[in-house]
């Protein structure tokens, strides 16, 4: 079992929940968070005044995948967040292993779990 972390751009989440639906993969967590990486923020406007917004809205996706699932769900998560433009601040894709999931409702554990 693997967890897989995402973090795209707001604006390719869509496409990414779209290219996970198509492998099955319907189950995920989505959250707002703010950073920054290779961008280093951009330059804003407001009110008249300039200022340095360094830390980029983003979306986060945590996903648990049993190991057969692990190489679609990359593919999936690549393909939807890099869309046609393949921008820089498209995104990372961490996999860190799973060692335990426990269904609260049924109690199952493990892979049977996800």
């Amino acid at each position: 079992m693997k967890y897989v972390i995402a973090v795209i751009r707001p604006e390719r989440l869509d496409a990414v929940k779209r290219e996970l639906q198509k492998i099955e993969v319907n189950r995920l967590t989505v959250s707002s968070v703010s950073g920054y990486g290779a961008q280093k923020g951009h330059l804003e406007i407001y009110r008249a005044m300039e200022f340095e917004a360094d830390l980029l809205e983003k979306i986060k996706l945590e996903i648990a995948v049993n190991d057969e699932f692990l190489q679609p769900t990359i593919e999936a998560i690549k393909t939807g967040a890099k869309g046609s433009d393949g921008y820089i601040g498209s995104g990372k894709i961490f996999v860190l292993p799973l060692e335990n999931v426990i269904r609260i409702r049924t109690d199952e554990s493990g892979p049977a779990a996800i």
